[in-house]
């Protein structure tokens, strides 16, 4: 599979802060893909550098394996920021227009259908609408477009848990009869969880994990038991966060358990479960990934 996006050793400062530091990542073509990481881990400078918002102070981007040239917006991307900077004055007609002359695979059909399903008034400025109808306006410019790489930062602010569960399914309904690269950056992985197929997790300004979704969650375990157990059990397998109560000890593990682990485990009297997306994502932060 060829990729769409490559990013080599890209770094970004800001004074002394460094918001991204020799930074790796690549993203294949037809893939949904899940931008993870918590506020200030470069997730926003890395999206802006990506679309030629701004450029690297040093390192590589590729886009459909062309170098990206300082002041160059890329013509295969389409980017829905977490905050609109639509003019408040034009109508959504308008700024769908707007975006119609920006994107060479625009389907008004398609865009259309859309505004009926959200219930969006076209004739209605954009001052005038909800956080949420806002969100909703950026996220049908953003599926309309079908660019070969659509990027939504934060595309849910706003909506309820109905509307948002609308948008995702109504996402990978459209991916599977025009496949391109979509990604979603958020911290709501749970949600996301059963749209992506590969999750990045940013932090510090570099990626700390990369990964398929499935790997994560068939790799990913949490181990009970005493300390003593514990420390047995888990020498040699990757640790991404451990902590210690008296006596006993917990560990998140994100390593492949075959039956011979689960054996062991159970003659040491360890308990092993599985570890929902979110605290995998939580543990992954706070420890460091910790051997």
């Amino acid at each position: 599979m060829s990729a769409i996006l490559e990013c080599r050793n890209v770094s970004k400062r800001y004074g002394r802060v460094e918001a991204v530091r020799q930074l790796d990542m690549t993203l294949e073509e037809n893939t949904i893909y899940g931008l993870l990481g918590r506020n200030g881990a470069g997730k926003t400078s890395l999206l802006n550098m990506v679309t030629g918002g701004l450029f690297p102070d040093s390192g590589e981007i590729k886009i459909a394996g062309m170098r990206l040239k300082r002041g160059e917006t890329p013509k295969d991307i389409c980017f829905v920021r977490d905050k609109n900077f639509f003019f408040g004055g034009a109508k959504v007609n308008e700024i769908l227009e707007v975006a119609a002359a920006f994107h060479p695979n625009w389907d008004w059909d398609y865009a259309h259908r859309l505004i009926q399903v959200f219930n969006v008034d076209p004739n209605k400025k954009i001052r005038q609408l909800t956080r949420g109808m806002e969100s909703i306006v950026g996220n049908i410019v953003g599926m309309a477009s079908r660019a070969p790489l659509t990027i939504f930062d934060e595309p849910v602010l706003g909506l309820d848990v109905l509307m948002r569960e609308k948008f995702y399914r109504l996402l990978v309904e459209d991916y599977a009869n025009y496949p391109r690269t979509i990604l979603l950056s958020t911290h709501l992985i749970d949600e996301i969880a059963k749209v992506v197929e590969r999750v990045c997790i940013m932090e510090a300004g570099s990626i700390l994990l990369h990964d398929d979704v499935d790997n994560i969650r068939i790799q990913s375990f949490m181990c009970q038991g005493k300390k003593e157990a514990i420390q047995a059990f888990t020498g040699g397998k990757r640790v991404i966060y451990q902590e210690v109560f008296g006596n006993g000890a917990i560990a998140a593990v994100y390593n492949t358990m075959g039956e011979a682990d689960l054996v062991e485990a159970d003659k040491l009297g360890i308990t092993v479960d599985g570890l929902p997306l979110q605290k995998f994502f939580a543990y992954l932060l706070e420890g460091g990934q910790e051997q």
